[in-house]
């Protein structure tokens, strides 16, 4: 996060600071506030990765227990024992016997009225 400075705020800062700390010291504090500011910035890219790292790693366990909930309900089961069984009982699966040959009927006279 930047602080919003322009330029004149810059300037102004930088001659506050050398009538300040004088410009025999200025230097060697520039390096200290250089120092401190790299400090704090790694601290806060240390901060942001482990954050990182900590909401990926909820998304992986998130999604694992996902995939283990669609492996334990198994929705093709039903299918696949449906397919395992055999479609007709053994007992119907037998021969038929040959059909019984048929005498025809001759056909009956009605009188008439």
């Amino acid at each position: 996060m930047l602080v919003d400075l322009s330029w004149s705020h810059i300037l102004i800062l930088l001659i506050v600071a050398l009538v300040v700390i004088g410009p025999k010291d200025l230097p060697r504090f520039m390096r200290t506030a250089g120092r401190w500011a790299g400090k704090v910035r790694s601290m806060a890219d240390q901060f942001r990765r482990s954050f990182d790292e900590m909401a990926r790693q909820s998304e992986l366990d998130e999604l694992r227990a996902e995939l283990n909930a669609l492996r334990e309900v198994r929705p093709l089961a039903p299918l696949a024992e449906a397919l395992h069984e055999p479609i007709l009982p053994a007992d119907m699966m037998a021969p038929l016997p040959p059909p019984e040959a048929e005498t025809p009927t001759p056909p009956t006279d009605v009188p008439g009225p």
